[in-house]
């Protein structure tokens, strides 16, 4: 027997500006109630087919690292799909096996083992800070340490480890690109800045800075801001390093207590069902 959910969300536009995954996003929202609005203010670049990265993989799986550092989920899925398309991909989990593996948080532990790799080490706040803190108490001078990176890979987790000595071989398996309809980024500043939107949700830093620049372009951040002061528009991000752009704001998001995609729409639909706002 089915049953229907409290449209708690009935009357409220929430604002997706993520890329990837905001299907999903937009109709947990839809089934409670919210009028959607989606405006990516970036892209993600596969690298599938980048012959660099092929030919790195074969290098690292010729002569193996002593540390491998993952700090996205999703960047090691497309690794590991970008090698299995090439029929790397089980020599590349037989070599890692061996390999001593620290992963930035929970999405990135999963991914490892989705592919039967457990981490040594998780880093609980999924920020490269405790990353790097942790590689600075390790002695690694004279070690190969291989990095997947994120996004655009400036992370400082390279520099840290050549700090202390370590050959640093750095992986990115995708970059962020342009958004793909910046009208429409441009439109959901003004929309948000007019009172048109009620709550704005983010999964990355990137492009929450990237749409904090989009509305520092259009002139309409003061509006923003003081919408945001008066709680009259709710800024909801996946995690405390997708927080950290909007922080800086001086703005306070909520954030859920697990950097998830379902525990950030939970966390939405309990700030309006509890409050009715």
């Amino acid at each position: 027997m089915s049953t229907t959910l409290p449209p708690v969300m009935a009357g409220r536009t929430v604002l997706i500006t993520a890329h990837r995954r905001s299907d999903e996003l937009a109709r947990a929202f839809a089934r409670r109630g919210a009028t959607v609005r989606h405006a990516p203010a970036m892209s993600i670049v596969e690298h599938a087919d980048d012959a660099q990265l092929l030919a790195a993989t074969r290098s690292l799986i010729s002569h193996p690292p002593h540390e491998l550092v993952v700090t996205t989920g999703q960047g090691l899925r497309g690794w590991f799909e970008a090698a299995d398309a090439a029929d790397l991909g089980d020599a590349l989990t037989r070599m890692l096996a061996g390999v001593r593996i620290l992963a930035r948080g929970p999405k990135a532990k999963g991914a490892l083992v989705a592919r039967g790799l457990a981490p040594d080490w998780v880093a609980e706040s999924e920020q490269a800070a405790e990353i790097i803190d942790h590689l600075r108490g390790l002695d690694l001078a004279g070690t190969r340490v291989a990095v997947q990176h994120h996004g655009n890979g400036s992370d400082g987790i390279d520099d840290a480890l050549t700090g202390i000595g370590a050959e640093v071989i750095p992986f990115v398996v995708y970059r962020w690109g342009p958004a793909p309809d910046p009208q429409a980024v441009a439109e959901s500043v003004h929309d948000v800045a007019d009172g048109g939107v009620d709550a704005v949700v983010f999964t990355s830093a990137p492009a929450a800075t990237a749409w904090l620049d989009a509305a520092e372009a259009a002139g309409v951040t003061a509006a923003i801001l003081a919408r945001a002061a008066a709680g009259e528009v709710l800024f909801a991000a996946v995690g405390p390093v997708t927080a950290v752009p909007l922080e800086a704001k001086g703005v306070t998001p909520l954030v859920p207590e697990r950097s998830r995609m379902g525990a950030l729409v939970r966390a939405v639909l309990d700030r309006y069902g509890a409050d009715g706002r």
